[in-house]
């Protein structure tokens, strides 16, 4: 997705990461289902998207020893490394975009991506994502995705999202994919809007 790298690259480029509308100071929802995946800090995680996100400093703060920070943009990725300079040895940061990444065969125990599949507006482009999380998972493992609720917002960064609903969303991933929960997050943006999402906690096949 070259034009989507030149998009994403000039944002984090020309803002703060702070200062655009996804931002979180604190990734509490993303890292609550993650520790109720019950695996505890050995679990090996990759957090798809994850950019200037502040989810890789929670997560090592609470002794994680084994992410994955995938980005389509170099510029965020470098964000979360600067903040995370002390220990950024113990995170790998891949830059890629998630439909064409080549990720191990079955090394990741959980999944996470807050904000990625909904910018996928292209039926083949969601089945290679999929595609992708059945690859890369461990039979059985854990798939936290989080997009725009269905009474969410119609665009982000000027870019147009796909909405969902838990079904619907579910549903993009097929049977073999157990849904064990979901939940509703009113965010606030730092501009104080506020965007509804959904977060939906599966289990891969094989478990």
């Amino acid at each position: 997705m070259p034009d989507n790298k030149h998009h994403w690259e000039t944002v984090y480029n020309t803002k703060s990461s702070d200062a655009v509308s996804w931002y979180q100071a604190h990734a509490d929802r993303s890292l609550q289902l993650i520790q109720a995946t019950g695996l505890g800090p050995q679990a090996k995680v990759i957090d798809v998207g994850g950019g200037a996100s502040t989810l890789v400093d929670d997560l090592l703060t609470h002794g994680y020893q084994d992410v994955t920070v995938m980005d389509l943009s170099a510029s965020a990725l470098a964000v979360a490394r600067a903040r995370q300079a002390p220990m950024e040895a113990r995170v790998q940061w891949l830059v890629a975009d998630v439909t064409t990444a080549e990720l191990p065969v079955h090394a990741f125990d959980v999944w996470h991506d807050r904000a990625v599949f909904h910018f996928l507006t292209r039926a083949e482009d969601r089945q290679a994502y999929v595609a992708q999380v059945l690859r890369s998972v461990k039979p059985g493992g854990h798939v936290i995705v989080a997009t725009f609720a269905d009474d969410g917002p119609l665009q982000c960064s000027g870019l147009p999202v796909m909405r969902y609903a838990p079904e619907g969303l579910h549903a993009e991933f097929g049977e073999p994919f157990t849904l064990v929960a979901h939940q509703r997050e009113a965010h606030t943006t730092p501009f104080g809007t506020v965007q509804q999402f959904v977060y939906c906690y599966c289990r891969a096949p094989g478990h």
